[in-house]
């Protein structure tokens, strides 16, 4: 009998046993960073998102204002730095919005106040009705329908001298002049008369006349330049006015 010889020489068939699939904990730990990363420029758009708005919004809402030229002098000077509160005048046409429905239709404006008009004493920063590029900043001395005058180093409103401790130097001129007819000067509607508190070098109302409301930008506030001039700007408080 032949007996074949068994070649033991090759190799028995290796069969291969299939890796693990990866566990859940490892696939989240491989996650993480990416995630980490995605949450970092998320936080990071929000943030200068939102800073992007709030810096809008206060442009917005407030200003800053270099005063040029001694007119406000004692109380502000050449070269100062302002911050002027845009919102504090904000108002609108009542009218303007009734006439928006059909049907309606109301002459002239009602002027209604988010929170208040200009008032006496307080020192704006406005639009002059006189060719110029630059804002100007004056305090408000007479109001709609009042009467100014000024002559004997005073300025009387409404037929009362004002109490003005804050001015440089009690104005030299006479207003109305003779050829504004003299007696006294009524301020139209929707507008304010404004003085500089440096009277007797200062353009402002008793040059070129009434400023109106819609040409007043702001209240200034506060003085933020130089730093030794650091401070609230000083509006006047006064009981009307004068005796």
């Amino acid at each position: 009998m032949v007996y074949e010889e068994q070649d033991t020489s090759r190799s028995p068939v290796a069969h291969s046993t299939p890796a693990p699939p990866p566990s859940p904990d490892a696939a989240e730990n491989a996650n993480r960073p990416k995630e980490r990363g995605l949450g970092f420029v998320r936080e990071l758009a929000e943030t200068i998102l939102l800073t992007l708005v709030i810096f809008l919004a206060v442009r917005a809402l407030v200003v800053n204002f270099r005063v040029e030229g001694d007119s406000m002098r004692p109380n502000l000077d050449n070269g100062q730095y302002l911050l002027v509160n845009k919102a504090v005048y904000f108002h609108f046409d009542l009218n303007a919005i009734r006439n928006l429905i059909p049907g309606q239709h109301h002459e002239g404006k009602d002027i209604v106040y988010l929170f208040h008009p200009p008032e006496r004493g307080d020192i704006i920063v406005l639009n002059p009705p006189v060719r110029t590029d630059k804002p100007y900043i004056k305090r408000v001395i007479a109001l709609p329908g009042e009467t100014v005058a000024i002559h004997d180093g005073k300025v009387f409103v409404d037929g009362k001298p004002l109490n003005e401790p804050y001015i440089a130097d009690p104005p030299r001129y006479v207003f109305p002049g003779p050829f504004d007819g003299g007696g006294v000067y009524t301020v139209p509607a929707n507008m304010v008369f404004v003085l500089g508190d440096n009277r007797n070098n200062s353009s402002d109302s008793h040059i070129f006349g009434p400023v109106a409301l819609d040409a007043v930008i702001g209240k200034a506030f506060f003085a933020y330049w130089p730093p030794h001039e650091a401070g609230l700007v000083p509006h006047e408080r006064y009981n009307r006015v004068g005796p």
